[in-house]
């Protein structure tokens, strides 16, 4: 569907995968490769499977790759929609730097496409949990439920994480590689790490938190905050290094996720 486009947003040129490589699909998956235009972008998605949706939101470093494996998992029982956040993946990527507000516009405009605003659920890793997050935040009557991974917000950005970030820009720029994911831009004023605790407690949603117990980016004692700020929360602490435990422990937390969202 074509709407006028906002300001921030690029105008229409090419479509590339930042993250390198082809989208290749399962062929026994079912899953398929769509586009729907957002506010005259146009978003890449994934989507598999019949029965209530749940939209699910990559990371910073990612895109819709990181879910396939999940959505073949749950495709039994839920409509799966995976976009590329705009700026990620073979969403629109002509324009680099972007704030947190234009990723919650496109996302929002993504939903509102695909006509998904009846209550749907949201799962979010990293910047897409703390997208997700805001969502429901303004919003809560149109999201069901809402998962969130190692979700920025809850807790300032490790040093560790913040030298391992620096190094790899770094490394990138010496070999003379093009940065593979866009800029976030932050406003005067803005916190850098888009801290939300104040917010929490008038969340109005069911909440799933999932944290890996060494997270080097954003420690669980940010989960561990969050947990006693939320009204109606769960917390799953998966033992282990790393930031992403949906993909690196993905059949636990598949089995998980499809019994959240069952039986709550």
């Amino acid at each position: 569907m074509e709407s006028s486009p906002r300001p921030w947003f690029c105008h229409m040129s090419g479509i590339n995968n930042s993250a390198g490589g082809s989208l290749k699909l399962p062929a026994d998956s079912s899953i398929e490769s769509r586009e729907v235009r957002v506010d005259g972008c146009v978003a890449h998605y994934l989507k598999a499977g019949s029965g209530p949706p749940v939209v699910m939101l990559h990371g910073g470093a990612s895109d819709c790759r990181d879910w396939i494996e999940t959505m073949q998992a749950l495709r039994h029982s839920y409509t799966l929609y995976a976009p590329d956040i705009v700026g990620y993946g073979m969403s629109d990527s002509s324009q680099r730097e972007f704030y947190l507000s234009d990723f919650i516009e496109f996302i929002s405009g993504f939903v509102r496409e695909l006509g998904l605003d009846s209550q749907h659920v949201l799962v979010g890793h990293s910047i897409g949990g703390r997208i997700g997050l805001e969502i429901a935040l303004r919003q809560p009557e149109l999201v069901r439920r809402l998962v969130l991974i190692d979700t920025v917000g809850f807790g300032k950005l490790a040093w560790w994480g913040l030298w391992l970030g620096a190094t790899m820009w770094g490394v990138r720029q010496a070999l003379g590689k093009t940065q593979p994911y866009p800029r976030f831009l932050k406003r005067d004023g803005e916190d850098k790490d888009w801290m939300c605790l104040d917010e929490l407690p008038s969340l109005r949603v069911p909440t799933l938190l999932v944290w890996n117990s060494r997270d080097p980016y954003y420690p669980v004692s940010g989960a561990l905050r969050a947990r006693e700020l939320i009204p109606e929360v769960r917390l799953e602490i998966f033992r282990g290094y790393g930031h992403a435990p949906h993909v690196k422990k993905r059949e636990r937390f598949n089995n998980l996720l499809l019994e959240y969202l069952n039986h709550g």
